[in-house]
């Protein structure tokens, strides 16, 4: 069974877990993810629509962040893979006295935590986004040095990446039982045998909250559903992810950029939230981001849209992930709860994380995990979910 040892065993080939994987086993740790799935990326990552921002109200988000947009802005120099990163930025556009008056409160916490972004008049904005509405325009932040990639290209890099340094993949492998003793994890079995670890790490996403039960460990994680859009391409006209924070009948929020292949990919926030598994699209999510997209930027009316489709955020009651080492049972770690955000937290959580389990974490690496315990009141709001 010596075959079956291992130092980490990850419960998920997903956003998290694979850029997970790559960290430990740069590290040197002898890495095995288990996926469900028959490749990676299978669960939400792929329902993703490649928005990266530091631009959160956050400290932790905020620092994880700006390490995953390292990874992201260099993967190509670095590894020579074109994952379709565009330095675009993000732009929360304002066309009201109140959301001026949020936006520019959360300037002075984002600020404080050195991030480039400002405010931004309403010319700028014009400039950014050109045929943007110009009625009641008050301006907006802008963060330059947010982006965007693609999760499909990024996550099969972050795969063969994690493969070349040492980490060991099985698909369609499900875990059916988290073996622990003494109040302290010793692997995992699946259908096809069992793995033994000093880790375990959940980070099975939209299963987060049934893979923890299996720990014996309860996490607040619930899937919401929320759909997405891509159009058919067109020649470039403008850069940032553009975010409308105002509500609409029945949307909280919406936001949409132009990819790297020139094609619109927008999203949208259901109000009131929609819980659930269920993945199938919907009737009503093309009218009403229609509506407010057209409404925002008349210009985007004679697109066509190629497909829509529907994923699943694992939400927390507060909108913040929980990234843990629960003293209920040592070695477990969570990973969970991502709050539709895996993507762009995936790279930088993940070397936060390794740096835990190798021992050696920075005071960094502590800081970035400090805001994301389990055993926290739940009880805040994420300002910018």
């Amino acid at each position: 069974m010596a075959q079956n040892n291992y130092d980490v065993i990850i419960i998920g080939a997903g956003s998290i877990g694979v850029p997970l994987a790559m960290s430990l086993a740069g590290r040197k740790l002898k890495t095995l993810v288990l996926e469900a799935a028959a490749s990676p990326g299978q669960g939400q990552n792929k329902c993703a629509i490649g928005g990266v921002r530091a631009t959160h109200s956050d400290g932790s988000k905020i620092k994880a962040c700006l390490r995953s947009l390292e990874v992201f802005s260099t993967w190509e120099k670095k590894h020579g893979d074109d994952i379709g990163w565009i330095k675009g930025g993000y732009l929360f556009p304002v066309y009201t006295e109140n959301d001026e008056r949020v936006l520019r409160e959360l300037l002075k916490v984002q600020k404080g935590f050195g991030l480039d972004i400002d405010w931004v008049g309403p010319e700028k904005v014009r400039a950014l986004v050109p045929g943007i509405a110009e009625k009641d325009l008050r301006g907006g932040t802008w963060s330059p040095g947010d982006g965007s990639a693609s999760p499909l290209l990024s996550i099969n890099a972050f795969y063969r990446q994690a493969v070349k340094l040492g980490a060991e993949f099985r698909f369609k492998e499900p875990v059916k039982e988290i073996i622990s003793e003494g109040g302290a994890v010793k692997g995992v079995l699946t259908p096809q045998g069992r793995y033994y670890a000093g880790w375990v790490v959940n980070a099975a996403g939209a299963e987060a909250a049934a893979v923890s039960e299996l720990a014996g460990v309860k996490v607040p994680v619930k899937p919401d559903c929320h759909e997405a859009g891509i159009t058919e391409p067109a020649q470039r006209f403008f850069e940032p992810m553009v975010v409308d924070i105002r509500p609409g009948d029945k949307s909280k929020n919406y936001y949409f950029y132009q990819n790297w292949e020139g094609q619109i990919v927008f999203c949208l926030t259901p109000q009131p939230p929609i819980w659930g598994h269920d993945r199938r699209s919907t009737s009503e999510f093309l009218p009403e981001i229609s509506r407010r997209m057209i409404s925002l930027m008349p210009g985007l009316a004679n697109l066509k849209v190629r497909r829509t489709w529907r994923g699943l955020y694992p939400m927390t009651p507060d909108g913040f992930p929980v990234v843990d080492l629960p003293s209920a049972l040592k070695g477990y770690v969570l990973a969970v709860g991502m709050c539709g955000q895996g993507f762009m937290l995936g790279p930088g959580l993940g070397e936060a994380i390794a740096a835990h389990i190798a021992g050696a974490p920075s005071a960094e690496d502590r800081e970035v995990l400090a805001g994301f315990k389990l055993d926290r009141a739940f009880s805040g709001q994420e300002k910018l979910k």
